[in-house]
């Protein structure tokens, strides 16, 4: 299943298929490779995650195992989660101001559509950058959308 398809996410529609069906055992065969996209999907019951671009031989490996009842993750996305584990995650308040400056608005005008103050945004702001590492908002918008934790 892709992470992304026509009518809902393909996570949402994972949790469907898996709160009908427990033992179902479905591997995630997408284009994304941020920790977080694969963190969210493993989580929702993924028994494996691939890329698209996974060879062929790869790919029959990872479903053969799955079907098995092993974990199929191979080792470049395996190392893609490690390189964040203990990162300080996103609350579900600074993703919301991530998206928007993502869309370009100001402190001024994200404080009005979220309903806070200028200044709560600004520390939102620093706060973002701090936990990515980031050196100005650009830069932590482009962090976050390589990682998946906001899309576009």
């Amino acid at each position: 299943m892709d992470l992304r398809l026509p009518d809902m996410s393909g996570i949402d529609a994972l949790i469907a298929i898996r709160a009908e069906f427990p033992e179902a055992r479905v591997v995630m065969l997408t284009t994304f490779e941020g920790d977080v996209e694969i963190r969210r999907a493993l989580k929702a019951g993924a028994r494996g995650y691939l890329l698209k671009s996974t060879p062929p031989r790869e790919l029959v490996e990872t479903v053969r195992h799955v079907h098995a009842g092993r974990k199929g993750i191979p080792q470049q996305i395996a190392t893609r989660l490690a390189e964040h584990i203990g990162d300080e995650t996103l609350t579900e308040r600074e993703v919301a101001v991530l998206r928007h400056v993502a869309e370009g608005n100001r402190n001024r005008d994200i404080a009005e559509k979220l309903f806070i103050s200028e200044e709560t945004v600004k520390v939102h702001v620093k706060h973002i950058m701090d936990k990515l590492g980031a050196s100005d908002r650009t830069q932590a918008v482009a962090i976050a959308l390589r990682r998946g934790i906001i899309q576009l």
